[in-house]
């Protein structure tokens, strides 16, 4: 892939405003996500994060501005984007294998290429073992894993990813970051992740997208290093969350939400 072809945003973002009867919920919302990165938004509630997130996955229609994916304007729900919510929008009646194998055989895949691709992603996420449970057979955290295993089988060109470890315990939460943070790198898929979890932002993202409410606009935009850390050079979560430079990006963030000045 050449420099040039880098620097061209996947995902481009233009004045994109948002208003619900009198309430701006966004307004003149610019930012560029390029192919491979993994792109995380905080900020308190209120701000339009999910907003953003809908209005991206197409089921919302902004009020002003644009937004284009592979320079195509999003107008509706498509192919080339999964959404990953907050909580499991699995099918009960089906078993881990057949929710993974939806999308695949929703695009006429053959049922040889459409297992070798579920297989690919069950050991991914590291669920072999249960691909025949039903979901309700299964743990919150693993659930999620499921979820993503589906949205990875898409095969989509931008996963999009709302709270989605939101309603997990503290250690499932830390290990489904870890989790999600391989994934990524593993697939170089492009991501867009949700989160109201600053520590969960700076760990995972190569880029966070601050935001602030009344209306919801960005008002900054950090790199980190962090996510590559660990998943290049086999550092403990533990260890990299407890540098000085990451402890300095998260309470820096985390000042600027709140509104607070740092000494």
């Amino acid at each position: 892939m050449t420099k040039d072809h880098c620097a061209v945003p996947l995902l481009s973002i233009r004045g994109l405003n948002m208003q619900f009867g009198r309430v701006e919920a966004l307004k003149s919302v610019n930012l560029d996500i390029r192919e491979g990165e993994f792109v995380a938004v905080v900020g308190p509630s209120g701000c339009g994060k999910s907003t953003l997130l809908h209005i991206l996955a197409g089921f919302m229609k902004p009020t002003g501005g644009s937004a284009r994916l592979n320079d195509k304007e999003i107008a509706a729900p498509g192919a080339d984007r999964t959404v990953v919510l907050q909580q499991p929008a699995l099918f009960p009646w089906l078993n881990v294998y057949d929710n993974i194998a939806l999308g695949p055989k929703a695009r006429g895949m053959p049922r040889t290429d459409r297992d070798e691709i579920v297989q690919r992603y069950l050991d991914l996420v590291g669920l072999s073992d249960v691909r025949d449970r039903r979901p309700y057979e299964l743990s919150g955290g693993m659930q999620q894993r499921v979820s993503l295993a589906r949205a990875l089988a898409n095969d989509t060109k931008i996963l999009l990813v709302d709270e989605p470890f939101g309603a997990l315990d503290a250690l499932t939460r830390d290990r489904m970051q870890r989790e999600i943070v391989r994934i990524w790198h593993e697939t170089g898929k492009t991501v867009l992740f949700i989160t109201h979890d600053v520590e969960e932002a700076v760990f995972c993202a190569t880029s966070i997208v601050v935001m602030a409410p009344s209306p919801g606009r960005v008002t900054r935009q950090y790199t980190a290093p962090f996510s590559r850390m660990y998943a290049e050079h086999q550092a403990g979560a533990r260890v990299v969350k407890s540098r000085a430079d990451f402890i300095a990006l998260r309470e820096k963030i985390v000042a600027e939400i709140v509104g607070v000045e740092k000494d």
